[in-house]
C-alpha cells in the first residue's frame, strides 16, 4: 500500500446544493456568491482542483469557471467540453483564452454521454457509439489546432479548412483531457485521447477490470493514461457517526421519488457508466453498502456519482489506498453540502493521506496532459 499523497479535488454544485437528496427541503440555490465561498475555501484549504459539470440544470461550466479563477489563486478547474455542441475550433478559442486569464489553471473534461433526450436540445441526434465517433474526430481537430499550425481535417461527422489559433495557451500542447465511460466505444477513445481516465466510484475489484482494459488499449496505442476516481465522502470523527450523517442525507427521501428516478435512469439513459451504477443496489434501500465502506445511498435518486464512501478518516483514507493501489491518483469528491464539507474533509482525512499545506504546491503541479458526468439535480445529471 503506497503512502504518497493523493491528489484531492473538490466539486462546484452549480445545480443548487443542500443537506438532504430528493427534497427541496433546505436547498441552496446556485448564486455566484455561495460558489464563490466554496472555491475560496477549497482554494485555502489545499484542494488541487474542482469539477464543474454541465447539463441543462446546470450554471454553464465555462462562465462559471471563468468567474472563479480570478478569485483564487492555486485552484485548477476541471471545466466540460461537449463535442458536438460547437465547433472544435470555437472551444480551442474558448480554451486557450481560460487557460491563460487562469494563469494555466484549466483542465478540460471530455463530456460525450448524457440523456438523449437533453442532448437532443443542444442539437445533438447522433447515437451513442456515433457520439464517440464524432468526439475522436472533435478531439483531433482540437488538439491540433492548439498544438499551433493550420489545420485541415475532413472526417465523416467533421470537417475543417484553414483552422488556426493566433493566442496560443498557457500550457503546451494543449490544456490536459480528463474523460469517463464505460462503454468499449469510450474506452476506445480514452485510449487514443485522453489524459487521465475518469471513473465513478465502484467497488475495487470492479473498477480494476475497466482500469485494466483502459491501460491496456492505451498502451497498444503507443500512451500512457493516468487515473483518477469520482466519488463522494462522508467522513466524521467516528463510524457511528459517518454512518449516522449518510442515514440523514436520504431521511426525506420516498419511496415514490426512488421509483421514479430509478425509471428515468432506465428509459433516458444510455450510458453504460449509469447502469454499472445503478446495478450496485437495484434502486434497494437494503442494498446500499456494495463494497467495505461503500455507500450507494446517492444513486437511488442521483444520476451520475452514485456512491460515497463512509467512515472514520483512518477507514476512509484505507478505503481510498486501496483504490490508489489499482492506479488512481486523483480523488475528485463531493459532499451535501459542499462547503461544510469540504472542511470536514479538509480537517479530517487530509492529515490521514498526507495532504496538507506543505503538498498544496506539489497538488497544482501540471501534468503533461489530464469525467464527466456530475450533476447534483437528482433526476437530470449531465456530469458527476
Amino acid at each position: 500500500m503506497t503512502a504518497q499523497p493523493l491528489e484531492m479535488f473538490w466539486f462546484i454544485p452549480t445545480p443548487g446544493d443542500g443537506r438532504y437528496l430528493g427534497t427541496r427541503q433546505g436547498h441552496r440555490p446556485a448564486d455566484h456568491r455561495y460558489l464563490r465561498e466554496i472555491a475560496t475555501a477549497v482554494d485555502r484549504l489545499g484542494f488541487g482542483g474542482v469539477l464543474l459539470p454541465t447539463g441543462q440544470g446546470c450554471e454553464d461550466a465555462w462562465i462559471t469557471a471563468a468567474a472563479l479563477a480570478p478569485l483564487t489563486e492555486r485552484l485548477r478547474f476541471l471545466v466540460a467540453l461537449r463535442p458536438g455542441v460547437a465547433s472544435p475550433g470555437f472551444f480551442a478559442r474558448q480554451a486557450a483564452t481560460l487557460d491563460r486569464l487562469s494563469g494555466g489553471r484549466l483542465l478540460l473534461n471530455v463530456v460525450v454521454g448524457g440523456n438523449p433526450s437533453e442532448l437532443a436540445g443542444d442539437g445533438i441526434y447522433l447515437d451513442h457509439d456515433a457520439r464517440y465517433a464524432q468526439a475522436d474526430e472533435f478531439l483531433e481537430i482540437w488538439q491540433r489546432v492548439l498544438a499551433g499550425g493550420k489545420v485541415d481535417f475532413e472526417g465523416r461527422h467533421l470537417r475543417a479548412t484553414g483552422a488556426v489559433l493566433d493566442f496560443p495557451p498557457v500550457q503546451r500542447p494543449h490544456p490536459p483531457l480528463w474523460f469517463g465511460g464505460s462503454s468499449e466505444a469510450a474506452i476506445d477513445l480514452a485510449a487514443r485521447r485522453i489524459d487521465t481516465y475518469l471513473s465513478w466510484g465502484e467497488p475495487p475489484a470492479q473498477l480494476a477490470g475497466k482500469i485494466a482494459a483502459v491501460r491496456t488499449r492505451a498502451r497498444l496505442a503507443g500512451r500512457e493514461v493516468r487515473f483518477g476516481l469520482r466519488i463522494h465522502l462522508i467522513v466524521r470523527e467516528t463510524e457511528a457517526e459517518a454512518w449516522a450523517a449518510a442515514d440523514r442525507l436520504i431521511a426525506h427521501l420516498s419511496d415514490d421519488a426512488i421509483e421514479l428516478a430509478q425509471r428515468r435512469f432506465r428509459e433516458q439513459s444510455d450510458s453504460v457508466g449509469q447502469q454499472r451504477m445503478t446495478a450496485l443496489h437495484g434502486g434497494r434501500r437494503d442494498r446500499l453498502v456494495v463494497a467495505p465502506n461503500l455507500w450507494a445511498g446517492l444513486g437511488l435518486v442521483r444520476q451520475g456519482a452514485g456512491t460515497a464512501l463512509v467512515g472514520s478518516p483512518e477507514i476512509v483514507a484505507a478505503r481510498l489506498r486501496e483504490y490508489q493501489a489499482l492506479g488512481i491518483e486523483t480523488i475528485i469528491a463531493s459532499g451535501y453540502p459542499h462547503l461544510e464539507e469540504a472542511y470536514q474533509v479538509a480537517e479530517l482525512l487530509f492529515p490521514e493521506l498526507g495532504i496538507g499545506a506543505g503538498s498544496h504546491g506539489q497538488s497544482h503541479r501540471t501534468h503533461p496532459g489530464e469525467f464527466g458526468v456530475d450533476r447534483d439535480v437528482p433526476l437530470r445529471a449531465a456530469t458527476s
